[in-house]
């Protein structure tokens, strides 16, 4: 692509200027606009990488303050992630509690692509799941995905 610009921009000139300065003017307005993109491209992947440490980092905050729990990951499944009206992809979470009391649950889904790379962290709270039933709620990621997502239950704490 950036040949082809070239070409058109010394075959386009209406100027006496010999054509290698316009084939070098050319390629440093190219180099210019493919270091601001490069730029803008840099900044937006800092701030996703920010995004996404700023949400592990809540996740586990959040699982720091569950008191006296016992690992439950085996108590919980996920639906099939969809998109909601806002664009963030969300999924049902279904905890089912096996004890003869009621308990809640705080559960960290992963949001990951399609090569398994992590694209955002959220935690639930399913709350006063009565004995020997299950109870749904649904996750939702902390901010627009896009591609194929899929979930997975990173931690589960029965309380």
């Amino acid at each position: 692509m950036t040949t082809a610009v070239v070409v058109a921009a010394a075959g386009c000139s209406d100027t006496d200027s010999n054509p290698s300065d316009t084939v070098s003017k050319a390629a440093s307005a190219i180099g210019s606009v493919g270091a601001d993109v490069t730029a803008a491209a840099s900044s937006l992947a800092s701030r996703a990488a920010s995004a996404l440490a700023s949400a592990t980092a809540e996740a586990q905050r959040k699982l720091d303050e569950v008191k006296g729990g016992v690992n439950a990951k085996a108590a919980v499944t996920l639906g099939d992630p969809t998109t909601d009206d806002d664009g963030r992809t969300t999924v049902k979470v279904t905890a089912k509690n096996t004890t003869d009391a009621a308990k809640s649950f705080a559960v960290q889904v992963n949001f990951t692509n399609k090569d398994g790379k992590l694209q955002d962290v959220a935690v639930v709270t399913v709350s006063d799941v009565p004995a020997g039933k299950s109870k749904d709620v649904v996750a939702r990621s902390t901010h627009k995905l896009s591609g194929d997502i899929t979930t997975k239950v990173a931690k589960a704490l029965r309380y």
